[in-house]
């Protein structure tokens, strides 16, 4: 088990309106989901109770996500790359199950696992500077592929993963990958406008909304992940990923 790092991610305190924001804090490693990182996610999403209606997502400094560290992977065996992978897997779950909105303020590159955490939340922003790339399946992994599927349908998720296409953000607008682009001052005021535009659902009709229009299916996302993942040869097909991105 990684030792957990407390600085990796920052829970803000409520504010007004009921609206927290979590923030993804390696910016010096582009806030790469580390072992440490995720799981220092999943402890902070275990402190986020009633108090909460609006949680955002962010990352610190340019930005929100580069994916898995792959660091060190070398070292580590295929059952804790797999390990690894799964707790990815139930962190992207959290959030769509979640009983309170959650609003990713996409700063800047949100790339693999990164780009799948922000596409979990139920409402997206970002920047004029946001970027997403789900190369997953370039090393065969499955993660986050149902859901990309129901945000930009079918045929562009195939497009999409296929050919490891970058989508800036005027791109990811139209395709409903983000909801709204706009600038880090104009993004200020609208999570607690998004907690006053849904003041009218009470602490049952909230969850309930976000659920039913939610049609996940978490079981297969982790059956079809696991399979990847636990398909012999997965060391060589990442080290064949990493080197063509250097080429």
């Amino acid at each position: 088990m990684a030792v957990v790092n407390p600085g990796d991610a920052l829970l803000g305190a409520p504010g007004p309106h009921g609206v927290r924001t979590l923030t993804l804090n390696r910016p010096d490693k582009a806030n790469a989901l580390g072992e440490s990182l995720v799981l220092r996610l999943h402890e902070l999403l275990d402190e986020v109770g009633a108090e909460t209606r609006v949680l955002v997502l962010t990352g610190a400094g340019r930005h929100f996500c580069g994916g898995f560290d792959f660091a060190g992977y070398e070292q580590q065996s295929e059952g804790e790359l797999l390990m690894r992978f799964v707790q990815i897997n139930e962190l992207l779950a959290r959030l769509r199950r979640a009983p309170y909105a959650t609003l990713a303020w996409v700063n800047g590159a949100a790339f693999g696992a990164g780009a799948d955490i922000a596409c979990a939340c139920a409402f997206r922003c970002g920047t004029p500077q946001a970027r997403f790339r789900f190369p997953g399946f370039q090393f065969g992994v499955a993660l986050g592929t149902r859901r990309l599927a129901q945000v930009i349908g079918a045929q562009r998720a195939r497009e999409v993963l296929s050919r490891n296409e970058e989508l800036d953000a005027k791109r990811a607008l139209e395709s409903g990958l983000l909801d709204q682009v706009t600038d880090e001052p104009s993004f200020v005021s609208l999570p607690a406008e998004l907690a006053r535009l849904t003041g009218g659902l009470d602490a049952v009709a909230l969850p309930a909304l976000l659920r039913i229009t939610d049609p996940a299916d978490h079981d297969a996302d982790l059956a079809d992940l696991v399979r990847s993942v636990a398909r012999p040869g997965l060391h060589a097909r990442v080290a064949r990923y990493r080197q063509a991105g250097r080429a």
